[in-house]
């Protein structure tokens, strides 16, 4: 029996729709620039190049009806709606687009939450984006729907409304790099694992949260979830 130095914190985890199961996380990657209208409202060309990458701690994970306290050290924090890709294999090396979504065990919708200003300043100085996106508390996601009972998927709307008023949608087609993609080119730099998370990029309209903000977020026909701003 192994012997810690202290008890090792719980595995982060989602629940599953449909099941008494949950799904443990391992790590959460993230895809930037993966709607064109959000690159231009940031003011990024997009090109059907190399994907943008980025991570977050695992333990950044918020479920469904956790604590969403408003981040220290920024005045700008914003929402970015996003489909996450839950994956249930682990990947043998690089997989290609059209083996890929055999890892996929199921989807979910979270928010990348953003510390805007924090993230401005690094960018200016051309610095890592780390604080303004690893931070606690900053990947509120929904339950997980399992694959096997998700059909049309790019046809479906991805959406956000903040204390009623809808402020981000678009159709999961305008992703400029699709799910099997992702996990190819994610595959090239990563060993992909079970209990992997992959945030897939957001629509435009990312704007700012403030404390009490009330949020609703859901893909159409498949899920949704709500939460809260401390």
């Amino acid at each position: 029996m192994t012997d810690f130095v202290f008890a090792p914190a719980q595995a982060p985890r989602l629940p599953i729709i449909g099941q008494a199961r949950q799904f443990p996380v391992h790590r959460i990657y993230c895809v930037g620039r993966n709607f064109a209208e959000h690159a231009k409202e940031m003011g990024a060309e997009v090109a059907r190049g190399t994907p943008v990458f980025f991570m977050k701690p695992a333990d950044a994970i918020v479920a469904p009806g956790g604590r969403i306290p408003y981040p220290s050290q920024t005045n700008d924090l914003h929402h970015e709606v996003e489909l996450v890709v839950a994956l249930g294999r682990d990947a043998d090396g690089v997989v290609s687009v059209e083996q890929a979504p055999a890892l996929v065990f199921g989807y979910g919708v979270g928010i990348d939450l953003t510390r805007r200003d924090l993230q401005a300043q690094a960018k200016e100085k051309r610095l890592p984006w780390d604080i303004a996106k690893g931070f606690d508390h900053s990947a509120p996601a929904s339950a997980l729907i399992p694959a096997a009972d998700v059909t049309a998927l790019p046809a479906r709307r991805l959406w956000l409304e903040v204390n009623g008023t809808l402020r981000q949608q678009a159709p999961l087609s305008d992703m400029v790099f699709g799910v099997g993609e992702i996990l190819h080119e994610l595959s090239k730099l990563f060993a992909l694992k079970a209990g992997d998370l992959v945030f897939m990029g957001t629509p435009a309209g990312v704007a700012a949260l403030q404390p009490g903000d009330k949020f609703r977020a859901g893909v159409d026909g498949l899920i949704e979830f709500s939460g809260q701003i401390e």
